[in-house]
């Protein structure tokens, strides 16, 4: 599945499969939504262009999306029918109720997450992106997202962001995240598996929105990228400038100092030209981003 990141002034996103980016693209008028869609999860630009992000990468109302192409996911369900699509998608039967996706399946082998009767809900715990630039360290907020925090684990346990590269970056005024967590590289790729949103209620009004209506995602927030409602899957942002968006992406926990160094350096090299655009705010990494490894620390806090 895609996700996409739509920003909300009248920068476009680029039409990428940058499902993941849909819901980050509401920065702005559409950095509202960081949606991850059926395949990819894209970050949006900021404007109107961001909005329409969401589903196709395009800027418009995808870019209020962090979200996952949707065409991406489209493709993906008409070239990948498999048995599995024939039967019922199975789900866990704990309380995240973790489900199977047979029309987007996984980029990389992957089961279902684990899913007790009772959600840990408490704590944090450390993961460390081992990446080509340096080490990103994260703290997953159990008590914020505890089903998200229970699937990001349970990826990292599995090694599924070992070897993987981060493929978007946007650098819009109210929109400045990396997206990563897909295997395949290409925005559309996903865990297998969706779950529920967890969303943030209590932040704070984005300054740069007169609407009121998009929120903070400040400097160091780690979030879900999606495809809409209730399609969390593996594509993450990392938010390394204040941005503005709708609350419409799950916040699972934050980047520490030595991670922010890593990603203000990524950031610096700005997005990679291409033959259309000769300066993007909205594409692949000019200096390309690999996960080497995904490492958890068993030091409970």
């Amino acid at each position: 599945m895609s996700s996409e990141l739509e920003p909300t002034s009248g920068a476009a996103v680029p039409r990428r499969p940058v499902r993941a980016l849909t819901r980050l693209a509401g920065v702005t008028a559409l950095a509202g939504a960081l949606v991850a869609g059926a395949s990819a999860a894209a970050v949006a630009a900021p404007s109107a262009a961001r909005d329409a992000l969401t589903e196709s990468g395009a800027p418009s109302a995808a870019r209020d999306a962090l979200t996952v192409p949707s065409a991406a996911r489209d493709a993906l369900t008409a070239s990948a029918v498999s048995p599995a699509a024939e039967r019922p998608p199975r789900t866990t039967h704990g309380p995240c109720a973790y489900t199977e996706t047979p029309d987007e399946p996984a980029a990389r082998p992957v089961p279902l997450p684990p899913d007790p009767r009772r959600t840990p809900a408490r704590g944090t715990v450390r993961v460390t992106l081992a990446t080509n630039h340096g080490p990103i360290g994260l703290t997953l907020d159990r008590e914020a997202a505890p089903c998200t925090v229970q699937s990001f684990l349970h990826l990292v346990g599995k090694r599924f962001y070992d070897r993987t590269s981060c493929h978007r970056l946007t650098a819009y005024p109210t929109l400045s995240v990396l997206q990563c967590g897909d295997p395949s590289g290409t925005g559309e790729g996903g865990p297998g598996y969706r779950y529920r949103d967890e969303l943030p209620t209590d932040l704070p009004p984005a300054p740069t929105d007169p609407t009121g209506v998009r929120r903070l995602y400040a400097r160091g927030v780690l979030a879900m990228a999606n495809a809409g409602p209730d399609t969390n899957g593996s594509q993450f942002f990392l938010v390394y400038a204040d941005s503005a968006l709708r609350p419409n992406y799950t916040i699972f926990g934050e980047v520490d100092a030595a991670g922010l160094a890593t990603l203000d350096r990524i950031a610096a090299g700005g997005v990679a030209p291409t033959a259309e655009d000769p300066a993007p705010v909205d594409g692949a990494p000019a200096l390309p981003v690999d996960i080497r490894r995904a490492v958890r620390s068993h030091h409970h806090h």
